[in-house]
């Protein structure tokens, strides 16, 4: 004969000590319950601001970025603007710069 099995047993004897428990009745004072609620606020509170730090770190980069192009560009043709003024001095211009303005 087939001997039942250690999980069917121990499942079985769980299943009736959990019907034999009786309601416990205890008292929780005001204190632990604001001690729980607080730390439960503070679980929250923890889990969101990582949450929120997780979908705006990639907005914020994004942002970044576009600044800082828009910086790399501006620098540039800030600098191009300049150098002509700056060049056409050393550089005579073969068109409108004759030799006797180049003497002055």
């Amino acid at each position: 004969m087939k001997q039942p099995n250690r999980l069917v047993i121990s499942s079985t004897a769980a299943g009736l000590l959990l019907l034999c428990i009786a309601s416990a009745e205890a008292y929780i004072g005001p204190g632990a319950g604001l001690s729980l609620l607080g730390a439960l606020w503070a679980l929250l509170a923890a889990v969101g601001a990582a949450l929120a730090f997780v979908v705006i770190w990639p907005i914020r980069k994004a942002i970044r970025h576009r600044t800082a192009k828009k910086k790399a560009v501006a620098a540039v043709s800030q600098s191009a603007a300049a150098e002509p003024a700056a060049g056409r001095a050393a550089v005579p211009d073969a068109m409108h710069d004759t030799p006797e303005t180049l003497t002055r």
